[in-house]
């Protein structure tokens, strides 16, 4: 059963999010299940019956465990899926200018803009075969030489008279020019079009930590006065001129207002707050002082957001009862214990995901969609270089990445990275020099490659 509005991938069944979840991120089964079932149940909560669909709140998550093994990742991934609006931000920023830190409302309004981006391309992309047919029409104006002026205003509001315009031309003489445009025989021909100037470049500059609306509010404020509102000459081929015409067209046709409604109901009923990091806002056991009091306060301030309180925001005000809070920490120093009372009980599931072993590095390597085998052999195969991997070399990859995180520091399938850059560092310098030609990677080359680095620890340390 599909609800009007939301959209179709949120009738997923739990064992289809884990399904597609699988096809990017190796393991982690429990943090799976666990996103998987927050997700149905925001389904689920629209189907119930409006006096109880406003009890009952979601359940918030937070993921521990080390870098590197896939806590950002699902929960990405997890927002894609359910093509709901989607923010992270990390926790210890909110402790870089002072005692309480920096507006924690900020995450809110973030994700408010992250829903309106995702509701406004919804919207463009509904009106783009209608915006394409008017910005063909206005093209064909442009070509003929009967383009409508542009309404341009001097600073004092002056309106300078219009250039005379070209004799019409007939309609079968306006088909045979829109013929040609869709053709494409007029691609490489150079024109003029007018495009409207986007805001006004030394407003911008007043925004900034704290002040995220102010910038945004003066632009507003100033848009509508002779001389702010400007459009400006640029020449562009005839394809590019399109596409500009057409993004313009698609903006007149959206509803701007419907646009901020539906992105604020949809940021309240949908919306994934990704907080990282919130191991470093934790207090260590004993006194509170120094620092400590810097981090108890930024959680008090984190508190209100996460319980339910409304931001106000540029596009209204928007509610955050019902948004989805996922946190996650390595918590090596600190527990989750050590959080405030008050903070832990609005993050009822607590999940531990596993760190990953060689058998986990191998699956990383093969087995995801967008593994790294995949991107450097798609990568290289641009210049022309056939890139194999040997099934022996993946393993010794594999062995390779899980000894040096065992030795120096585990940064889980992030090694992965590092070693892979490495092995192909050569191969990747002079890729453009040795077209057409086959690379194999096997598990000699691997080790003859990276050996010296992996018994030289303080190599391996500053290398790899």
């Amino acid at each position: 059963m599909a609800l009007p509005d939301e959209p179709k991938t949120t009738t997923f069944t739990p064992r289809e999010i884990v399904a597609e979840l699988d096809r990017y991120i190796v393991g982690q089964t429990a943090a799976k299940r666990s996103v998987a079932i927050a997700l149905r149940n925001r389904w689920r909560r629209q189907l119930v019956s409006e006096d109880l669909r406003e009890e009952i709140y979601p359940k918030n998550i937070i993921m521990i465990g080390p870098t590197g093994v896939g806590k950002t990742e699902i929960a990405r991934r997890l927002a894609k899926l359910s093509q709901a609006p989607f923010v992270k931000v990390e926790a210890s920023k909110f402790t870089e200018v002072g005692y309480v830190g920096r507006d924690v409302e900020s995450m809110i309004r973030d994700l408010v803009e992250a829903a309106i981006s995702l509701v406004r391309e919804e919207e463009t992309e509904k009106v783009r075969a209608r915006a394409a047919s008017m910005a063909e029409d206005r093209l064909v104006e442009i070509l003929s030489g009967n383009a409508p002026p542009s309404a341009r205003q001097s600073p004092f509001g002056f309106t300078p008279p219009p250039p005379p315009t070209a004799p019409r031309l007939s309609d079968s003489e306006r088909e045979k020019l829109r013929s040609q445009l869709r053709a494409g025989t007029l691609d490489d021909q150079y024109i003029e079009i007018d495009v409207s100037e986007t805001g006004v470049t030394f407003l911008r500059n007043f925004s900034g930590q704290g002040m995220e609306e102010i910038g945004v509010n003066l632009q507003d404020l100033f848009k509508n006065m002779p001389g702010f509102n400007k459009t400006r000459k640029r020449k562009a081929k005839v394809p590019e001129a399109l596409k500009l015409l057409t993004d313009e067209e698609s903006a007149k046709l959206v509803d701007m207002d419907r646009i901020s409604r539906d992105a604020l109901r949809r940021a309240e009923t949908a919306g994934i707050v990704f907080i990282d990091e919130i191991d470093k806002i934790a207090s260590r056991e004993g006194p509170r002082a120094g620092p400590d009091v810097s981090r108890e306060g930024v959680q008090r301030d984190i508190l209100p957001i996460v319980e339910g309180s409304t931001v106000t925001t540029k596009y209204g005000s928007v509610k955050t009862d019902h948004m989805l809070f996922i946190a996650a920490g390595a918590f090596h120093v600190s527990k989750p214990s050590d959080l405030i009372p008050e903070l832990q009980g609005r993050f009822p599931i607590r999940v531990e995901l596993e760190p990953l072993t060689g058998a986990d590095l191998v699956r990383i390597l093969r087995e995801p969609k967008n593994s790294l085998i995949r991107q450097y052999t798609a990568l290289l195969a641009t210049e022309g270089i056939n890139l194999q991997f040997t099934e022996d070399a993946i393993q010794e990859i594999a062995a390779t990445a899980e000894l040096v995180n065992e030795r120096t520091q585990n940064i889980g399938a992030r090694r992965l990275h590092t070693i892979l850059e490495r092995l192909l560092d050569d191969v990747s310098f002079g890729a453009s020099e040795m077209a057409n030609k086959t690379v194999r990677i096997d598990g000699a080359h691997v080790r003859e490659r990276l050996s010296e680095i992996v018994k030289d620890e303080d190599l391996s340390r500053y290398i790899l």
